[in-house]
This record gives structure tokens, sequence and C-alpha cells, in this order.
């Protein structure tokens, strides 16, 4: 009996919860039902989402960044279509492709002189995997400097330079000589460099986790000693890389140059995972260093054909449709549109960001009976208060927000690159109005963060119970 998608997935339809509880994590199920975000996709387009009862929902998520020219983008499928079609010898191995070449001339025109190779792997987090080994292979060095809040990925290389410590609970040792520096410290980061074992420094220009974002003349200073101490600096552009933040590497904002660049999410198209490590000539041929060691830094699926064609599509459609051009205007309307919600309300405390990269920062209002809102919602869980916003944005206005990191009270925006003021004004309006409702005192927006307060309390000491002593 022939494959048929569209048979199984209209036999199984409605299982997915089901499923995922059985057979994937159980725990992430357990999140979206609770939140009350369970529900059956069916298709994307641009910058929507739409499911089986034909409701459309507004990404502002774009797949954390992958959707960077919206979903379903008909240049991308008919590039993938093509290379389905044309039965390209891929992963011959042993093997020099055209594809991965090309692509890779495409990022080396984009990056600054001093990048000269490319490394294709699968993820952003093997990307930055790579750069610790050639950081180290290039200096001779061990120690790697990471700054607080900082996401680098979840592999175990990854995950030592990862600022949050819940991520690190309960595996074990990490890689030796990774090095925590508080956010932009210029004296800490000194410091650990004196020391003439430090590798490399990785930063991602704008952080992730908060949107948090330094001023040019500190990123500069923290670049100039950096290099004055024979250390690297890898910038890592896997979320704010490839015109996120207006610029096609967020660290142009800046005036840096880094040593090394990782990128990934955005370069799929949306359709094939892809990502790459970029650097020097030199920092290559320290590990690349003979015939002999032509493999010693490797992945099977490095050179995957639908994989090149994907990211070169993508570029395609970033020259045709000006993407970059645009995130950097729809920047501007974001803060502008944004900051006039904030002179209306007083939990609105903060705008950041650059681009289609936004964080809205929320805090304590002045106003005494807003006040004593704001403290019941947060008294049993930090950053409630933000998540009391995500899930009516949801459900009541059909759009996709997350919290930009725990115990953090910001909304992270990641729409897709293609999103345009009729996106931007359906989030401010909504939000505008929610955040009128809680001023008001609305009974259904403080009895919610009230009850998922009072959860989030009655997990923790349910967890703590059963910690034995």
């Amino acid at each position: 009996m022939p494959f048929n998608l569209a048979d199984l997935i209209e036999r199984r339809h409605g299982e997915n919860f089901t499923l995922h509880s059985q057979y994937l994590n159980p725990q992430l199920t357990k999140v979206v039902k609770t939140l009350g975000f369970d529900r059956f996709y069916e298709r994307g387009e641009g910058c929507y989402l739409y499911d089986d009862e034909g409701k459309r929902y507004l990404d502002m998520l774009s797949g954390f960044g992958v959707f960077a020219l919206g979903r379903s983008h008909p240049v991308i499928k008919d590039a993938l279509r093509q290379a389905i079609d044309a039965d390209l010898p891929n992963m011959a191995q042993m093997d020099c492709a055209l594809l991965p070449g090309l692509l890779a001339e495409q990022l080396v025109t984009r990056s600054p002189a001093q990048i000269e190779r490319v490394f294709f792997c699968n993820s952003g987090s093997e990307a930055v995997e790579s750069a610790i080994k050639f950081a180290r292979a290039s200096t001779a060095r061990n120690r790697i400097c990471y700054h607080a809040h900082a996401f680098h990925g979840l592999t175990t290389g990854a995950l030592a330079l990862n600022g949050s410590a819940e991520f690190k609970t309960g595996f074990g040792a990490l890689l030796p000589g990774a090095t925590e520096i508080p956010f932009g410290d210029l004296e800490a980061l000194t410091r650990e460099l004196r020391r003439g074992d430090v590798a490399a420094v990785i930063v991602e220009p704008i952080q992730g986790k908060g949107v948090y974002e330094l001023d040019g003349e500190r990123w500069r200073a923290l670049e100039a000693a950096t290099h004055e101490a024979g250390a690297l600096l890898i910038c890592d552009e896997v979320q704010t890389g490839l015109g996120r933040t207006g610029r096609f590497y967020a660290f142009e904002h800046y005036g840096l140059r880094p040593d090394i660049i990782t990128v990934s999410k955005a370069l799929s198209g949306g359709y094939v995972p892809v990502a790459a490590m970029l650097a020097s000539d030199r920092i290559f041929r320290s590990v690349f260093s003979s015939m002999d060691r032509a493999m010693v830094q490797s992945t099977t699926f490095k050179g995957n054909q639908l994989a090149m064609v994907a990211g070169l599509a993508t570029l395609s459609v970033f020259d045709d449709e000006n993407v970059v051009e645009h995130a950097a205007a729809m920047g501007d309307l974001w803060r502008a549109k944004l900051e006039a919600v904030a002179a209306r309300h007083e939990f609105l405390h903060e705008v950041r960001g650059r681009g289609q990269m936004i964080g809205v920062a929320f805090g304590p209002p002045s106003s005494r009976a807003a006040r004593w809102r704001w403290r019941a919602v947060e008294a049993a869980r930090t950053a409630m208060f933000s998540q009391t916003l995500v899930v009516p944005l949801f459900q009541r206005y059909s759009i996709l927000t997350q919290v930009a990191a725990d115990n953090v009270n910001v909304i992270k925006l990641l729409p897709p690159l293609i999103a345009g003021e009729s996106e931007i004004d359906l989030f401010v309006d909504a939000l505008d109005e929610l955040l009128g409702a809680a001023e008001r005192g609305s009974g259904w927006l403080m009895d919610f963060g009230l009850t998922m307060a009072r959860g989030a309390l009655k997990r923790t000491r349910t967890s703590r119970a059963k910690v034995p002593s």
C-alpha cells in the first residue's frame, strides 16, 4: 500500500497530545494544555497559523526565528521541489559538491573581510560546539568565557556556556573551563583574560533570554580587551543573524569584528535544518592542518543538498524582497507604537530590541490599586504577570507569544521578518486592551493570574516535598 500523507493525517487527526504524552515529552503536553495552547494546527501561511476549525493565529514566535520569510514561502517551496525532482547526488561524503560551495560563497560575501570559510552543520547548538573546538585549536587554550543570561544551545558544550542555571541542573559536570561573567562587565572579563588561558569569548549581540543589549562603546571595549589578550571573539548570531535586527548580522550595529560567527534558524527557509560556523582561513587551517586531519570535524548531514538549496533560496529572497531593510523599518514602527502604549499604561516599563526582535518589559506600577494587583500576581511566582498576558493574547486575540525567559517579566516578539504594519497593529492593539483591563482590575485577568500563581506554588511545594532530606 503506497504511503499517503493526507490519508495518514486525516485518519490520525486529533491524536497529537495522546501520542506526545505516550511517546515524546509528557511534560510539554502538560504545559501546552495548562496554558490553553492545545490547538490542532493544520497549516501555516505567511505570518499566520490555521487550526482545524479554520481559525487564524498571528505567529509572533516564528518557530523561535526559523520562519524569517514566513511559513510556506513560495520561492523556498519551489526551490525544494526543483531539488527533489533533480535527483541530486546527495551526501556522497567523499566528494566536494557544488551547492555547499555556492552557499558558503554567499555567506562569506555577506560577512566581514576577516571571515573567509564556512563549516556547515545542522543546528545552532552544533555550530556553537564547532566554534568551541575551532577556538581551542586555533589558540591552544581551553577556557571559554560567556555572559550571564546567555543562551547558546543545550548540547553539552553549548550548555556549559548557558547563563541560566535551570537548564544545567541534573546533567552533571559539563565542559571544563567555561567561565561566566556578568553581562557587559569589562572589569570581570579583563580579570579572566589576564590569566592567559582564555581561548574565546562568546557573545550574543542581543541576548535572546530577556532581549538584553549593550551600547556600542561597551561592546567595542569588550572586543578590544578580548583581542588584546590573544583570545577570539565568537558572535552567536543563531537568533539575531540574517536580518532579524535590521542588519544582516546584529554585531554590525556596534561595529564589531568577530573572529567566528555562528548562524542557523532563518537560513533554513523554515524547511530543512541547517547551520553554519564561519571563521578566517587561519582558524580553519588550525583544525584542518593536514590531509590526515581533513575529517577531524565533520557531521553526516553537513552538505545536505536540500539544506543548501533552502539556504540559497532564502538568501535570494532576502535580496529580491529587501527583507533586511524591511525588518529595520518595522523595528522603528514597533518601537514607536509600543512606546505610545507604554505612555498610557504604567505596567509597561520598557521596549527593547531592534528590527523584528522586540522585548516588551513589564514592572510594578506606581498607583496604589494597580500595585496591589501586581504584588498579588507576583507573590507566588516571580514574573507571573507577563504570563497572565501571554495566555489571553492567545486565547482572546489569537496571537502566539512567549515570555522571554524564566523569572523575567518580558514578552519577546520574534515575528517573521516579512511582518508588516497590520501584524504590528494586531499585537499592539491587543496589548493595549489587556493592560487597560489589568489597570481597571479586570476580574477575569486577575483570577487567571492568581490561579496560575497558586498552581505554580503548589507544584513547587510538591516537588520540594519529594526531595529526600
